[in-house]
């Protein structure tokens, strides 16, 4: 499993004092104000910063750095992501799991035939869908529903679904 997980990407400066606005990539944005700290991926390198400020605009989290305190300081993060320790995460619920633990996953239907690899999912707001991708690069969407998605064995790296009806045809 990925030891770190991504939490955000900064993505512009915010006004001259340093700040960052950031677009959050976890189901919550709001555990930024929980957050002491997080690791600046620099080209695989992971750099610490002390989070001293969250506020939030529209759709994206301020954030305010200790030791960022220029604009020209907080540019140089700018298009950078924002990780956490996997400890650090949130706790997930009973069958819930972390995309990027998932992602790569041999997906089987209810016969036991392979239909592809996961390889995206997208989240709709209802319910997640997960892309399937086949050999020949065929992609099928598959809703993430309890009804559909019947096994997901991690160490095994298989997903076990039983497709609605209609779905293939």
């Amino acid at each position: 499993m990925i030891e770190y997980l991504i939490v955000g990407q900064l993505i512009n400066t915010h006004g001259v004092k340093g700040e960052l606005k950031a677009t959050a990539l976890t189901d919550d944005p709001q555990r930024f104000r929980k957050l002491k700290w997080v690791y600046i991926d620099k080209n695989g390198s992971l750099e610490k910063y002390d989070i001293s400020g969250v506020k939030f605009f529209k759709q994206f989290v301020i954030l305010k750095f200790q030791k960022v305190d220029s604009m020209e300081e907080a540019e140089k993060l700018k298009g950078l992501y924002m990780k956490i320790d996997r400890a650090d995460a949130v706790k997930l619920p009973k069958d819930s799991f972390f995309i990027t633990d998932i992602l790569g996953m041999k997906v089987y239907d209810e016969n036991g035939v392979m239909l592809g690899i996961l390889a995206d999912v997208i989240q709709t707001g209802s319910n997640d869908v997960y892309v399937v991708r086949d050999e020949e690069g065929k992609e099928i969407l598959i809703p993430a529903l309890k009804s559909v998605v019947r096994e997901v064995l991690l160490e095994e790296g298989k997903i076990s679904v039983i497709l609605p009806k209609g779905l293939l045809d």
